[in-house]
């Protein structure tokens, strides 16, 4: 009797999606050879980095090492960047000079934070969006006195081959979460007085990517604590003591932190693979609309608008299951329901969490402000890190989402 041939099947980038797939597809080893490629040998659990800013969490903290993960699920693992994919020949070339072929490919390397394409920012802006940035923050943070915090997000862009939100800003969770964070810090450090809050947002509507009844509460809370926001802003320059803007308009600043423009990687462009702006376009199964053995979950997908973690791992769900389904494994492919579901620290015992379709034309919209909030943004990120990328058991995430959807019926009706 002949060996059966396994399926090649590679995923780019241990991120959020990418680890999600490696394990929707632990029980499918018999069908498939699976390689994982990402540049580092670690992956970053991004929620938590405003923590290592703000709070002084440790690197290792948020850090899950990759190659223990792939030995445990029998997976290989490629410390590498990739150069360019010849979609024809199905072949990705990394930089290491290496060439592997695949029979799927799932794309999942997350978008490129593009600090340089801010003037200034090098010299005089601060950021959370990996762990070095995260703890260049927080060591001026031991050194800051008070004075003028200007937060804010530069502006995006994206294409429009596929049809997806029209937002400019990726995602402007993390800056709230900022806000609050640091405006409770401060009042424990007896600064809060000798500091005030401005916030920008190149968007007509700050958090434009949630309905009014899960804004609302998020702007009060902001004004009950000084913040001011300033919205249609787009970022031109950081300078020593102040933001400009592309209208002429400045903002006095001692302490400028801002989530950059997010881009596709610059192979996905070189491959030929991406739409204008360079974002993988694929259809609702989260297949290439013009390689169907090429799949895209994640910040790179152009359908994913917000790029949050939960819409990342709801496209990887999907990915795997369209591979399945085409494989004759599977007899249903995951519909595409995306939402917009992450929970805001706001420093001690405060959170909030944030539940809301209304971008995409659902009824769900919800801001939830509790200790409760609090403690299930505790017990998920550490839930992520003990257990090396596993989110919470299906069953405990769907019954959540149940209560959370009834909640925001009632919410709802109250209006």
């Amino acid at each position: 009797m002949s060996e059966k041939v396994l399926k090649k099947l590679i995923i780019v980038g241990g991120g959020f999606a990418g680890l999600r797939a490696l394990y929707r597809l632990r029980d499918y080893d018999y069908h498939f050879e699976i390689t994982v490629i990402d540049r580092n040998d670690y992956s970053q659990e991004k929620p938590a980095l405003p923590e290592v800013a703000v709070e002084g969490k440790e690197p290792a903290e948020v850090r899950i090492e990759l190659p223990p993960v792939m030995r445990r699920h029998d997976a290989a693992f490629v410390q590498a960047a990739v150069e360019r994919i010849d979609p024809e020949a199905r072949k990705i070339h990394l930089d290491t000079g290496e060439s592997l072929s695949y029979d799927y490919l799932i794309l999942a390397p997350g978008a490129v934070k593009d600090y340089d394409a801010i003037p200034g920012f090098r010299e005089y802006g601060y950021s959370i969006c990996d762990d070095e940035q995260a703890l260049r923050l927080h060591e001026r943070l031991e050194r800051f006195e008070g004075g003028r915090i200007v937060l804010g997000t530069a502006r995006s862009q994206f294409g429009h081959r596929v049809k997806a939100p029209e937002l400019s800003a990726p995602c402007e969770g993390p800056i709230g979460e900022l806000a609050f964070m640091l405006d409770h810090r401060l009042k424990k450090e007896g600064k809060r007085e000798k500091s005030s809050f401005e916030i920008f947002s190149p968007s007509k509507i700050f958090f434009e990517d949630v309905g009014e009844r899960a804004r609302e509460p998020v702007a009060k809370l902001m004004e009950e604590r000084g913040m001011k926001i300033h919205t249609g802003k787009i970022l031109a320059e950081i300078g020593e003591r102040e933001v400009r803007f592309e209208d002429g308009t400045t903002l006095p600043s001692d302490l400028t932190i801002v989530i950059p423009p997010y881009r596709a990687p610059e192979f996905i462009a070189r491959s030929g693979l991406g739409d204008e702006k360079g974002w993988v376009p694929t259809d609702e199964t989260m297949r290439h609309l013009d390689h169907p053995e090429i799949y895209a979950a994640g910040d790179v997908n152009a359908l994913a608008q917000p790029k949050l973690g939960h819409i990342a791992i709801h496209q990887a769900d999907i990915a795997v299951s369209a591979i399945l389904r085409a494989e004759g494994l599977a007899e249903e492919i995951v519909p595409y329901h995306p939402e917009v579901f992450c929970i805001m620290n706001m420093g001690g015992a405060e959170a909030t969490l944030i539940f809301s379709d209304a971008l995409y034309g659902g009824e769900h919209d919800l801001a939830w402000h509790s200790l409760l909030a609090k403690l299930m943004k505790t017990g998920f990120d550490e839930e992520y890190h003990y257990t090396h990328g596993h989110m919470p058991p299906d069953r405990m995430v769907e019954v959540t989402e149940e209560i959370l959807k009834h909640f925001s019926k009632e919410k709802s009706s109250e209006k």
